[in-house]
Parts: structure tokens; sequence; C-alpha cells
């Protein structure tokens, strides 16, 4: 047993085993080694193991997820174009979407039509061809590639027909590319017509004025620069570009005269630029009737079973598209750039 002395500390006595004081360090502090600090020490230790567990989990989770991100961009690069055309069984009747801004670089661009347009040519249960449009027009070339793509398909499949059904709008480019259809249905509040061009840009030769800029540009041409938004116009090369658009506006009207043929009435404004209405365009022979693209394949063709013919953008484009990765370009043409636009 051990005896307690004046002070309350314990003695060594007897056969009981007693832990002895710690040891004193040369210096005079003492070791950690209480109960209580060898707890700390002990929690300390197991929460880095468990930290370093979590983190192993964590590196673990994010390289599998690494690894399924880059599986999947390998499977959508895989396919840069996807057709809509299904499992198409029996008879049916070809549709081909034409949507948005007509143009290389957007959805209704002339590789992807006119890929979609030999496709439902060449397809032998094809009945007749739709042309389902809602497009307020756009590059007069790539309206130009489709529509002369549909007449030299028209003669190498004769007995084959194109519809040209016009949904919200039909403007401009998009109706050179209806003109080259057999018939043209629209409903009767959609916006048909607006034959005519345009092109636009900016001007900021007052603003440097005012803030005190320099133009500096070395050209190798006397009128290389005519469109450049920093220099003044000059009246020659004002006239110059009036001639190209009333040369690309001759081409569009061609193209109409070509397509429509008699059934067009002998009006001053219907070459003016203007729109109209599906109603008014039927009236001025823009339009053959009024009708959605089910009514035509239903009641026209004769063969209700729609199926999609149309070329889509690979999912990877789309993904990139949505993320708005193309805003700043599309921007910066738009700024920079004049382009020639059939409105």
């Amino acid at each position: 047993m051990s005896d307690w002395d004046n002070d309350g500390k314990s003695s060594w006595g007897g056969s009981q085993e007693q832990r002895p004081e710690p040891e004193a360090s040369k210096d005079g502090a003492s070791r950690p080694e209480s109960r209580r600090d060898w707890k700390l020490i002990e929690k300390l230790v197991m929460s880095l193991q468990s930290e370093q567990r979590k983190s192993r989990r964590w590196g673990i989770f994010f390289k599998v997820l690494t690894f399924v991100y880059l599986f999947a961009l390998l499977f959508m690069l895989k396919a840069p174009v996807e057709s809509g055309l299904g499992d198409a069984v029996g008879e049916h009747t070809a549709l081909i979407e034409i949507r948005g801004p007509i143009a290389s670089e957007e959805e209704a661009n002339a590789d992807s039509i006119v890929g979609a347009l030999r496709d439902a040519f060449e397809a032998p249960d094809a009945k007749a061809i739709v042309l389902r449009i809602n497009s307020p027009g756009g590059s007069p070339v790539q309206s130009g590639y489709i529509n002369d793509e549909i007449e030299r398909l028209r003669q190498v499949h004769p007995d084959k027909k194109v519809y040209a059904v016009i949904a919200d709008i039909g403007a401009s480019g998009a109706y050179y590319i209806a003109a080259a259809a057999d018939e043209i249905y629209a409903d009767k509040a959609s916006l048909v017509g607006s034959i005519g061009v345009v092109a636009g840009g900016f001007g900021f030769t007052g603003l440097m004025d005012k803030v005190g800029v320099d133009r500096r540009l070395y050209t190798s041409g006397e009128h290389k620069a005519f469109l450049d938004p920093f220099s003044p116009e000059e009246p020659e090369e004002v006239s110059f570009w009036n001639e190209v658009l009333d040369t690309t506006h001759q081409q569009f009207i061609e193209q109409v005269r070509e397509g429509r043929g008699d059934r067009l009435k002998d009006s001053k404004e219907l070459f003016s630029g203007l729109i109209w209405t599906g109603e008014q365009a039927l009236g001025l022979g823009l339009v053959d009737g009024l009708g959605s693209a089910s009514y035509v394949a239903r009641d026209i063709i004769g063969q209700e079973d729609l199926v999609d013919y149309s070329h889509r953008p690979s999912p990877f484009k789309q993904l990139i598209d949505e993320l708005g990765v193309s805003v700043g370009s599309g921007l910066a043409n738009a700024l920079i750039q004049s382009r020639l636009e059939l409105r």
C-alpha cells in the first residue's frame, strides 16, 4: 500500500505498482506523457488519417468522372453529323427542316440541307419531300447552293415532287430556297417574301474625331479598304457597292420568276423587299395554298407518315453552342464584317 504525504502526493511503498513521475528534461520542462496529452495526440493522428482516406476517395471519384467525360467526348466526336432518319418502313413523306438563319456556320447550312435532300430523293420509299421552313433568310450563297441542288435533284428524280411549307417565317434567303419547290404552302399568318438584298455595317469616323484617334491603314489596292468602318465613305465606292447589291437582287428575282412562273401576280411591290402574311402572299402568287406540313403530307401528297431526314449537328457542337462559346466570334463578325444577306 502507498502512503500519502502532506502535499497529497503518493510515495512508493508496498507492492502496488504506480507510475513514476515524468522525468524532467535538461531545461526543466516535463515530457507530454499525461493521459490528456496522449488523448489529444491520438485524436490528432486519427483525424489526419481520416482526412487522408477522404482525400483518396475524392481523388478516385474525380479520376473516374474525368474518364467518363473523356469517353463521352470521344463518342460524340465520332458522330459529327446525325441524320434524323429513323427506321422508316414502307412508303412515307420525307421531311427536311430548315430552321434559323441560313449560313455556313449555322444549323441551316447548305452542306447539311443538301445532304438531307440527297438522302430523301434517293430513298425508294419516300413518296415526296416536304421542306418545313422557319427562317428569316441569310447568306445568298448558301441559299443559292440549296436552290440549285433542289432543281438538279428534281431533274434526276422527276417522279418525286418537292413541297415547301412555311411556318412562322419564310423570308429572303428562305424564300429563295422555297422558290425551287414544285408548290409552296404557308399558314394564313406566316410571314412570306422579303425579296431583296441588304448589306450593313458601322461607321466610326465621327467618334474617332471626337476622341482624337487617327486611322492608319496601309493597302496595296486603291479600293482595298472600301468597307472599312473606320474610314470615310467615298461616293464612287458606294455606287460600286450598290451595283453589287443590285446584281445579287436580280439573281434573286430571276430564281423566283423561274420557280413561280405565271403564278406570280403583276405587282411593282413584289420584289421591293416587303414581307406579307401567308394570306396576302396567296393573293400575290407567292404561295399555292394555306396549310401545314401535316396537311400537305395527308391531303396533297396522300402519304401522311412523315419521316425526318434532317441532318443534325453533333451533340458536342450543340453542347458548345449552348454553353455560349460561339457568342464572342458571332459578335465580332457582326461588328467588324459587312456581310451580304438576302432580306
